[in-house]
């Protein structure tokens, strides 16, 4: 299929877009200038200070150098020899640090044993801050460099707020992510901290801009043009996101899609193939003469053996050593890992992508008969080649796009925004919140609870901890559909009514029908609140043959595009 083909921009005014893929272990920008009556096109950001070759010019590492005091000394380079050797000697690398943003979870828990610590006095917001300040300078930078015949476009886009900004994150992160990401954007001034220049912060998860990404280079397949499924593989440093989409053919747009399963969000990227290396080459060497040459060949590993090494023989990794120990694998220059041994550190992250796929093509409502296989960790050759050897018995079209895809999810950030092609998503969740509903003798689950049983103010007999759901799991949401349920509170006192809140929480956990908080507790978490500053206090009413006020409303939740969205809402005047 032919590359997507855009219609001209139909906004009354010029805007910019800029998305920043804020990655694991790289990172990149892409933007695009919307002008009235001009097709968009999506440009990269490919010039950063001390940037060598990597990612093709278009990305750099996810790094940050602090010193003593805090203060930031180098960003986005991993080799510090442009600095005195002095200069450097204490400084402190922080590197991985959105792995410390992830949701906090029993299924997350693992990945916190492989993670670099934060430094002193550092939260993970203060370097998100310290990162997104860099990215936006080094973009703004380049578009000065790159339209020099307009010195004043970026002062205008300024001005006027016209600049949007697209973050793109993993699959599983959530509303409470999403909000710190927010914070850190207000931080480094990348919008003011007002609700206009909040919203102009928008989120895609890096599956989706995966999905842009291929639909905008024209990588569809036959299958894929009839309306059956296609899976997208996003393997980076961190993060394995699985997202499962197919073409609405009753759509009017031509390349509209819609997600027929509910995305997952894995911790089995690239780093903890490294950690694993990590601790075998420490079990080895550790106490021998080679002991420290351990951070070099673990580095080296990572950066240039781990996605050449095919298993057809033992790799040689470099160790800065040219002594030599045969017990201990170690020959002039390198240490010999047996392809047995190097297999097994990629062995969990294999296996975890075979099964995810074959559970979206187990639960997805359409056929997935097409796998894309996208991002970083894609570059690596026995990946590749293990999860096509699974694909061909399961009778799937499994490809790898080149490497200009793997590494340009910002592109598909800035695509998201301008072409918007996924119309529909699954609720990853049962969705809703935690209430008291009237006790009745009849339910069994309720005579099992009978001693906390409590009488409310209204005189009817209540329990407490019963989880409502608005938004079951697995529903698809279209980006208009609302969801609600009726709700109301009562008070003898009205005044109570001036500030509500309703925590919008979400099931995490395996029983299909969760009815009550208190069961498997550890499984439910706060996507959100939603809060009513003293509007509803007016919607009150007495019911004098019970002495006591009442407030009725819904609770309302759009989940259509990449963000929760939750309100209140309520009837006023009516007779």
């Amino acid at each position: 299929m032919a590359p997507l083909a855009r219609s001209p921009y139909t906004g009354k005014s010029r805007r910019l877009v800029i998305a920043f893929d804020i990655g694991t272990t790289y990172s990149g920008v892409s933007y695009s200038i919307l002008t009235p009556g001009e097709i968009p096109e999506i440009y990269p950001v490919t010039r950063f200070p001390h940037q060598g070759h990597v990612g093709g010019n278009c990305k750099i590492p996810t790094v940050i150098y602090y010193d003593k005091q805090g203060r930031v000394c180098a960003t986005g380079i991993d080799d510090l020899g442009d600095f005195e050797p002095d200069e450097v000697e204490n400084w402190t690398k922080v590197q991985w640090f959105k792995m410390h943003l992830r949701p906090q979870s029993s299924a997350t828990s693992d990945a916190a044993d492989h993670i670099t610590p934060l430094p002193p006095n550092k939260t993970v917001i203060d370097i998100f801050v310290d990162f997104m300040e860099y990215l936006y300078d080094c973009t703004r930078k380049y578009i000065q460099e790159t339209f020099p015949n307009q010195p004043d476009f970026l002062v205008s886009m300024d001005r006027n707020n016209a600049i949007d900004f697209i973050l793109t994150h993993p699959n599983g992160w959530e509303g409470s992510q999403q909000a710190q990401m927010r914070q850190a954007a207000v931080r480094a001034k990348l919008v003011p901290d007002t609700d206009a220049g909040r919203a102009r912060v928008r989120f895609v998860t890096e599956g989706e801009a995966s999905l842009h990404l291929c639909i905008q280079r024209g990588l569809m397949t036959p299958e894929m043009e009839r309306g059956e499924g296609v899976l997208i593989v996003d393997a980076g440093g961190g993060t394995i996101d699985i997202s499962a989409y197919s073409r609405n053919l009753a759509a009017k747009e031509k390349n509209a899609f819609e997600e027929i399963a509910a995305a997952q969000c894995f911790f089995q990227g690239s780093i903890y193939v490294t950690n694993r290396a990590r601790c075998f080459i420490e079990n080895r060497l550790n106490g021998s003469k080679f002991q420290e040459n351990i951070k070099y060949i673990v580095n080296a590993f990572d950066k240039q053996s781990k996605l050449t090494f095919r298993n057809n023989r033992p790799l040689f990794v470099p160790s800065n050593s040219m002594e030599k120990d045969a017990k201990l694998g170690m020959f002039k220059g390198s240490v010999r890992l047996e392809k047995e041994d190097v297999v097994g550190f990629f062995k969990p992250s294999i296996d975890c992508i075979v099964n995810a796929i074959k559970e979206q093509r187990r639960t997805a409502k359409k056929t997935i008969s097409t796998v894309f296989l996208v991002g970083g960790f894609a570059a690596s050759d026995l990946l590749f080649s293990q999860i096509e050897i699974s694909m061909k018995t399961l009778g799937v079209k499994f490809f790898r796009p080149d490497s200009n895809v793997n590494k340009a999810v910002a592109d598909g950030g800035v695509s998201y925004f301008i072409d918007h092609s996924v119309t529909a998503r699954v609720s990853k969740y049962a969705c809703g919140i935690r209430c008291n509903p009237t006790y009745d003798s009849n339910d069994q689950e309720h005579r099992q609870r009978s001693s906390q049983v409590f009488r409310s103010v209204d005189g009817y007999q209540r329990l407490p901890n019963s989880f409502d759901i608005i938004l079951p799991k697995d529903t698809k949401v279209s980006e208009t559909k609302e969801f609600r349920r009726s709700y109301n509170r009562t008070s003898t006192n009205r005044s109570d009514f001036r500030y509500l809140a309703d925590p919008i929480l979400c099931y995490k956990g395996s029983s299909p029908r969760p009815r009550w908080t208190d069961v498997d507790a550890g499984s439910y978490s706060t996507l959100c609140n939603v809060v009513d500053n003293g509007q509803l206090i007016n919607t009150s009413r007495y019911i004098s043959n019970g002495g006591y006020y009442i407030v009725e409303y819904d609770v309302v939740l759009a989940f259509g595009l990449t963000e929760l969205a939750a309100q209140y809402a309520w009837k006023e005047n009516v007779s």
